[in-house]
């Protein structure tokens, strides 16, 4: 594994390990103001910076995550994520656990030059209708 994919891989940890630990401050600091979550699904749902660092730290929870194969790749100023992602977790009152998959944007950061998650996209193969609708409510702009 080349530097740049260890760094980047780190910070995935970093952030998965800050989402178990609802540590809100850790999660605002590894994203960036652009940040946009969006759960890939039968009906897709997205959340912004707010609504998922609101909702990260209140009711979509996750207790435990184990990466499987990880691909980096380094573009200029843009770093990709992608891996096979097993979770454990909740949205609401309803258990939300299972295999899926997982992409990240990472960028570079003009003033400070640390890299920063702009955009995850979780996807998952199920076809359990409530979570895109659980994702949406808890979207603050609405």
């Amino acid at each position: 594994m080349d530097q740049f994919a260890a760094k980047i891989e780190t910070l995935e940890h970093h952030w998965m390990r800050a989402w178990i630990l609802g540590d809100r401050t850790a999660m605002k600091s590894l994203a960036s103001r652009e940040f946009i979550f969006l759960l890939g699904s039968t009906k897709p749902a997205i959340l912004d910076r707010a609504s998922w660092l609101e909702a990260a730290t209140t009711r979509f929870r996750c207790t435990s995550y184990r990466f499987g194969e990880v691909y980096v790749r380094r573009h200029g100023g843009l770093g990709l994520f992608a891996a096979q992602l097993t979770m454990e977790g909740i949205i609401g009152d309803d258990e939300w656990s299972g295999a899926g998959w997982v992409t990240d944007l990472w960028a570079r950061s003009k003033i400070r030059r640390k890299w920063q998650l702009v955009e995850r996209v979780l996807s998952r193969p199920d076809e359990d209708r409530r979570f895109p609708p659980a994702i949406r409510s808890m979207q603050l702009w609405r």
